[in-house]
């Protein structure tokens, strides 16, 4: 047994030695701390090629955009655009003119004498296209950013009389003006403002290119032609889609000039008094207060005998029973604007367009005594009955004036990479493809990256702007934003729609981590625009897709990406995203053809991790 206990020792002894000398071991530890080492990854970055296209389109849908167009502006170095509208008119069903329907007034009603012939007769008709007002108020002050003396601080104040613009527009005085009611006491320590009027606004009108004083020629016309809703070649199962090339004004199809005048644009709000004065209020004449405010737009008198015949003197007609009769009856308007003393183009709220007739009837006045007739009178009423606008659409012509836009075009349709890339609203695109041109075959270049089995940190698309090309450089003059979409399907690149970053501060800045935005230089000049595509890297690298040739076009709104049909010059049917038509700006970037440009020119910048 005691010998047996000295073996057992013996051998713990030994196993404890062996454990320790185990533990021990430094080519164990040397493995493990060399994963640890900062130096086992390293960051680099990587610029791969990328081939331009230029391109252009014969024609592009423009039914069902969220704006109508309308003027005539030269994009420096580029194109020369005007764009007229067309539109469908809407009328309610059935409507009532007056306070009878006319069968009770053909009828008669011998136990109401109030029920006579109305003799309902236009007054004023008028043309109404609101503008598009710019809201943004960073600092929720109630003063918009951009008559805002400091738009990010709230406690502001704007028109130096003492008080901020916040307690200013809470008290109903106005922030931008030192003495709201005009009697020489500025608000900081007048007591009584109560004659300043607390509705007035001041609005910065959105979406207006050009000179805005400019003048020109605007005439609307009764179209002639109609409008289906649905396309006859489809048995009607689809809308119809009308196209930037659709002119029915010269093919003819045009009647009665409801309006022809010279016009200069007003953007004031629209401010109607009462009419008359409510005798049951002495101390107050309403005939001097404002009954009706109309934000900025275009406001003009239509031809009053047409809407007479064609509105009016059909109450109670098969032309008010459905929207389909009234379109037969009334087709529509072509509003067209032309002889402009200078360039002047207009993105317009055309969903909330209208026309607004104003006419008087005759009404009886039974002085409260409906039983007795004798005191009876006849006196004269007003009622507004308004017409909204359905389907439309823009007539858009383009002339290129730069001669090297179309060289680029033919050598593109050669297959050749273009030296430049010409952008802008009106059809003017680029197509890209990274890794590999147009024409090539296999993808040597991807399968060598998929070899290195890199961590792809970052991929940015970089667009130079060829300010070579430019006289001068204004940043307003250039497209605030451009879009990336996938070009034979029209669809958007998984970056974008991965990217849920929202600005609510700044128009179409959401999707920022995308990009596309503009940038600046050093000397605060127009310089760039960057895409974050590095989903879309990652996914060709993994061979998850495919590498699609894409699409460039300048962007109006980062949302408005639906497709529209177009044809371009290769006589290709396209789906073109929306917002490339809605901005009539334009953009000339370094190609991939582009030489001794100090950044490298078009690229593809790849941030990757080394193992």
């Amino acid at each position: 047994m005691y010998f047996l206990r000295i073996f057992i020792n013996l051998l713990t002894i030994l196993l404890l030695f062996s454990l320790i000398l185990s533990s021990c071991d430094k080519e164990y530890h040397s493995a493990g701390s060399e994963l640890l080492l900062p130096t086992a990854l390293k960051s680099k970055s990587h610029d791969v090629p990328v081939y331009s296209y230029q391109n252009n389109v014969n024609y592009y849908q423009t039914d069902g955009l969220p704006l109508g167009q309308l003027g005539k502006i030269q994009i420096p170095e580029l194109v020369i655009s005007e764009a007229n509208i067309t539109a469908r008119l809407r009328a309610s069903t059935n409507p009532t003119f007056g306070n009878y329907t006319q069968k009770r007034e053909d009828d008669g009603d011998e136990d109401n004498p109030a029920v006579i012939n109305e003799n309902e007769t236009v007054t004023h008709v008028y043309l109404e296209i609101p503008f598009f007002n710019n809201l943004n108020d960073k600092d929720g002050d109630g003063v918009i950013d951009s008559l805002d003396i400091d738009p990010e601080d709230g406690e502001s104040d704007t028109d130096g009389d003492g008080v901020t613009d916040y307690d200013e527009s809470r008290s109903d005085l106005d922030p931008l003006n030192e003495d709201s009611d005009g009697d020489g006491i500025l608000d900081g320590i007048d007591q009584d403002n109560s004659s300043y009027d607390n509705e007035n606004r001041v609005y910065e009108i959105d979406s207006i290119y050009g000179n805005r004083k400019a003048s020109f020629d605007l005439r609307i016309y009764e179209l002639k032609y109609y409008l289906s809703q649905y396309d006859p070649a489809t048995d009607f199962a689809k809308n119809s889609k009308f196209f930037s090339n659709t002119d029915y004004f010269k093919r003819g199809f045009f009647g009665k000039t409801l309006h022809d005048d010279r016009y200069r644009l007003n953007f004031e709000e629209l401010r109607f008094n009462f009419e008359e004065d409510d005798p049951d209020t002495e101390d107050v004449d309403e005939r001097e207060s404002v009954e009706t405010r109309l934000t900025p737009r275009i406001r003009v008198p239509l031809e009053k005998v047409f809407f007479q015949e064609k509105i009016l003197d059909q109450e109670g007609e098969a032309v008010f029973a459905n929207d389909d009769n009234f379109a037969q009856h009334l087709r529509g308007l072509i509003i067209k604007a032309d002889n402009f003393d200078d360039d002047l183009y207009m993105l317009l709220d055309i969903n909330n367009a209208r026309i607004s007739i104003e006419y008087e009837y005759d009404q009886v006045n039974t002085n409260n005594t409906v039983e007795d007739t004798s005191d009876d009178t006849t006196e004269k009423s007003s009622k507004t009955y308004l017409i909204n606008f359905g389907l439309h659409f823009n007539t858009v012509k383009k002339n290129i004036v730069n001669s090297q836009v179309d060289q680029e075009i033919l050598a593109s349709q050669s297959n050749a990479p273009s030296k430049q890339m010409y952008l802008s609203g009106n059809g003017l695109f680029s197509t890209l493809r990274l890794f590999e041109q147009q024409d090539s075959e296999g993808n040597q270049l991807l399968d060598e990256l998929r070899g290195n089995q890199w961590l792809i940190n970052e991929a940015n698309l970089i667009l130079y702007i060829d300010q070579n090309q430019y006289s001068s450089l204004n940043k307003s003059q250039f497209p605030d934003r451009l879009y990336l979409y996938k070009y034979h399907t029209g669809f958007p690149l998984t970056d974008f729609s991965i990217d849920n970053t929202v600005n609510n501060n700044e128009s179409n800045r959401s999707k920022f981590i995308y990009g596309g935005i503009l940038e600046m230089d050093e000397e605060d000049k127009p310089h760039h625009y960057k895409f974050r595509i590095t989903d879309h890297v990652n996914r060709l690298i993994k061979n998850d897709s495919a590498n699609v040739s894409l699409g460039l076009v300048p962007s109006s709104g980062i949302n408005n990406i639906q497709p529209k049909r177009a044809e371009t010059v290769d006589n290709e049917i396209i789906n073109s995203p929306a917002t490339a038509i809605l901005n009539p700006k334009g953009v000339i970037l370094h190609g991939s053809e582009s030489v001794n440009h100090p950044e490298g020119g078009l690229k593809l910048e790849i941030l990757y991790t080394e193992y």
